[in-house]
């Protein structure tokens, strides 16, 4: 009925009943929604956006944002890490410098321009015919089950991942959510909210361990198609985090609700149960909350 990115206007005015986007997508009319989905070097294993989501108060908050358009979030839905494919190798950050690249917009895009990449947003469904064509020559999308059903194979010949555990460095855990509309929410009775809310925790998990299922098998599907993997190394990651964490601030000083988003996260990723981020890594930031 809406494409993709119209998803959000056609809930918000009661064109449609509810929608299962990518969360991210919404960056540009509410910046905390940038934190509701994996980020440049950010949490990094589905559990972690389990904490923050259902222990440290970030569906409350995604709730209350979404609300404020006159839709109710329902839950977070787990996807999968996304995973970047190249018609060249892509061995290092350096190599993405110069190249034409389909990104989701919003920090992620931001990020990879800092290393050089120029960046274009667009839908799933035109990313084969711009590899095909040419008019981009390396793609971001989802994972390895869904990406080889696009045919991305047959169009480049690489995929680029982080080093061994971090299969992507950019957007290791890709949420998507059910929201619906206020109007057919508030026509539940009760006990039908209570369900829906608690069936996409449950849905969340089966989707994402049927995805990771998937994923294995499409695994061997690139090998035989002859797709060469290549993984950026340790020392890369340390240059994404540097071009990452002014942006991370950037985002998060964008609104106040996104910057009580943010500090949520950070905490938890400075946290002796993460360590991910340390004092050194944010000096000279500052966050307007």
């Amino acid at each position: 009925m809406v494409g993709d990115f119209q998803l959000f206007d056609a809930v918000k005015n009661g064109v449609l009943d509810a929608m299962n986007p990518f969360t991210l997508y919404w960056a540009g009319r509410m910046p905390a929604s940038v934190f509701f989905s994996s980020y440049p070097l950010g949490l990094r294993n589905p559990h972690e956006w389990d904490v923050f989501y259902y222990s440290l108060g970030g569906l409350e908050i995604a709730r209350e944002l979404f609300a404020g358009f006159g839709m109710h979030y329902a839950g977070p839905i787990h996807h999968g890490p996304n995973i970047i494919h190249s018609k060249v190798p892509i061995r290092s950050i350096e190599d993405f410098s110069g190249r034409k690249m389909r990104l989701p917009g919003g920090m992620i895009a931001e990020v990879f321009q800092a290393a050089g990449t120029k960046t274009t947003l667009l839908p799933g469904s035109e990313i084969f015919p711009a590899l095909e064509k040419g008019t981009i020559d390396v793609a971001d999308y989802v994972g390895p089950a869904v990406n080889h059903a696009l045919g991305f194979h047959q169009v480049t010949k690489f995929i680029s991942m982080g080093p061994p555990g971090f299969m992507s460095i950019y957007q290791p855990v890709d949420l998507m959510d059910l929201t619906v509309g206020m109007k057919s929410w508030n026509a539940l009775s009760p006990q039908m909210k209570q369900f829906v809310e608690m069936e996409v925790h449950v849905y969340s998990d089966l989707h994402h361990a049927a995805i990771q299922k998937a994923d294995q098998e499409a695994w061997k599907k690139f090998t035989d198609a002859g797709t060469v993997v290549t993984r950026l190394s340790q020392e890369d990651v340390e240059k994404f985090t540097k071009l990452a964490v002014p942006r991370w601030y950037a985002w998060a000083n964008k609104d106040k609700n996104a910057a009580r988003v943010f500090k949520i996260q950070l905490d938890y990723m400075m946290s002796g149960s993460l360590g991910y981020v340390t004092s050194d890594d944010i000096k000279g930031q500052t966050l307007k909350m």
